[in-house]
C-alpha cells in the first residue's frame, strides 16, 4: 500500500496524500470498489423504460388457465370445511383456520405460478367466499365497561401517582436551588 505523505494547498487545510499525489479517501474508495462485489455495493442499477418493461413478466392464457383450476381445489377444500362446520360462520374464533387455509393456498399457488398475490383470480375467490359465507355477518361491536376491580384501578392508581409526582418535581427543585 502507497504511504501517506501530507499534502495542502496554498493556505489550504492539510490533507494526507498517497505517494502518487492523490487524497489518501479518493485511493480508499478505489480499494473498496475494487474489492467488493457488485451485490454487496450500495450502487443500485439504472432502470430505464425499456429494462422494466422486460422484467415484467405477462401471464399466458394457459398459465392463468392452470392457476384457475389449482385454486379451484382451493376453493373445494375451502367449501368442505365450511359446509361441516354446523354452528355460526360469522364467528371468527370458529372459521379462522379455514379462511387462514385458503388464502395460504392461493397464496402458494400464486407463487408457483409466479403471479403476484393479491391477483384478480384470487379476489374473485376471496369475494365469493364472502358472498357465499359471510353475507349475513355484521360488524357488531358491544362495547361493556370493565370488571369493577379493574375500573378501581384504573381510576386510583393515576390519582396516587399525582401526589407522588408533584413531591418529586418539588424536591428536585429544591435541590437545584441549593446548589445554585
Amino acid at each position: 500500500m502507497a504511504s501517506l505523505r501530507a499534502g495542502s494547498a496554498a493556505g489550504g487545510p492539510r490533507t494526507p496524500a498517497t505517494r502518487a499525489g492523490r487524497p489518501a479517501a479518493f485511493s480508499l474508495l478505489l480499494l473498496l470498489g475494487a474489492t467488493l462485489k457488485p451485490q454487496e455495493s450500495a450502487a443500485q442499477l439504472l432502470t430505464t423504460a425499456g429494462s422494466l418493461e422486460a422484467e415484467v413478466l405477462v401471464p399466458t392464457e394457459r398459465m392463468v388457465m392452470y392457476y384457475d383450476e389449482s385454486i379451484s381445489f382451493c376453493w373445494e377444500d375451502y367449501q368442505l370445511i365450511m359446509d361441516h362446520i354446523k354452528e355460526d360462520w360469522c364467528d371468527w374464533a370458529i372459521i379462522s383456520r379455514p379462511y387462514s387455509d385458503l388464502q395460504e393456498c392461493l397464496e402458494r399457488e400464486a407463487e408457483h405460478f409466479d403471479l403476484g398475490f393479491p391477483n384478480p383470480w384470487a379476489e374473485q375467490i376471496i369475494f365469493k367466499t364472502h358472498q357465499t359465507h359471510f353475507a349475513n355477518c355484521t360488524l357488531q361491536t358491544a362495547f361493556s365497561d370493565p370488571p369493577e376491580d379493574v375500573l378501581l384501578a384504573m381510576i386510583i392508581a393515576p390519582i396516587c401517582l399525582i401526589p407522588f409526582l408533584v413531591t418529586l418535581v418539588v424536591w428536585k427543585s429544591k435541590d437545584s436551588e441549593a446548589r445554585t
